[in-house]
């Protein structure tokens, strides 16, 4: 039976726009992702290499802040670095996105499996917070992830920061304007090939979903599913 994302209580904000494409969905928590769009793995392979639109928002992620978030994290297990604006790859393959001193956002991997968000959010209380606070990014945040060699010309048509691989190197962070408004760029290459996590006001998704479709028509980027980004991370 086909996955629906009507069947769910949480869904892609875009959710009809993905369905007007032929997405076929996979469940992966209490959502469902987009797999693929039924134009076969090879081509959407082959998309994702040159310039992909992937709707990532129903994968785990939460945000910690507070002058303890780091050590705190430590103590879970997780990697970081002490410097901002840098993220981190997990033992699982997920990201440890680094964007304060004091605020950290774990991203899931693309497997969808996330204990440790989880965990998190589960123990977590007020009255032991020590230094330490949840923020739910899952909810106040998309995410969709670009992808393929003509990701970071397609950037250059609606944001000022150069995110040329020679610029911005892997795993850097960019807290910026894309198309007139306040988003989260993260590089974080899948395999060999290029590849951006954006992340920003839930509210504005469709607004940049549509503002992407636009930039992406001159270098012929087109949507991918989960899979072909899978795909890559494999190599």
């Amino acid at each position: 039976m086909a996955v629906r994302a009507e069947d769910y209580l949480r869904r892609s904000w875009l959710h009809r726009r993905l369905a007007d494409l032929g997405a076929e969905l996979t469940e992966i928590g209490d959502g469902a992702v987009p797999l693929h769009y039924g134009g076969g793995l090879a081509a959407e392979l082959a998309a994702a290499r040159e310039l992909g639109l992937a709707e990532l928002s129903l994968l785990p992620r939460l945000g910690c802040k507070g002058r303890m978030t780091l050590p705190r994290l430590n103590g879970e297990g997780v990697r970081l670095v002490d410097q901002p604006n840098r993220a981190v790859r997990q033992p699982d393959g997920g990201l440890a996105a680094i964007l304060a001193p004091t605020e950290v956002l774990l991203l899931a991997p693309l497997s969808g499996e996330a204990p440790l968000q989880a965990k998190l959010a589960a123990e977590w209380r007020l009255e032991q917070a020590d230094g330490m606070y949840l923020v739910p990014r899952q909810d106040s945040h998309f995410w969709f992830a670009l992808t393929g060699r003509q990701a970071a010309a397609m950037f250059a048509k609606l944001c000022g920061v150069d995110l040329r691989p020679d610029q911005c190197p892997d795993l850097t962070i960019a807290q910026t304007s894309v198309a007139r408004a306040n988003a989260i760029v993260i590089r974080a290459d899948l395999g060999a090939t290029l590849a951006y996590h954006l992340l920003g006001d839930s509210a504005s998704a469709g607004y940049f979903w549509d503002c992407l479709v636009d930039a992406m028509a001159e270098f012929g980027g087109q949507p991918v599913g989960l899979a072909a980004l899978r795909a890559l991370a494999d190599g």
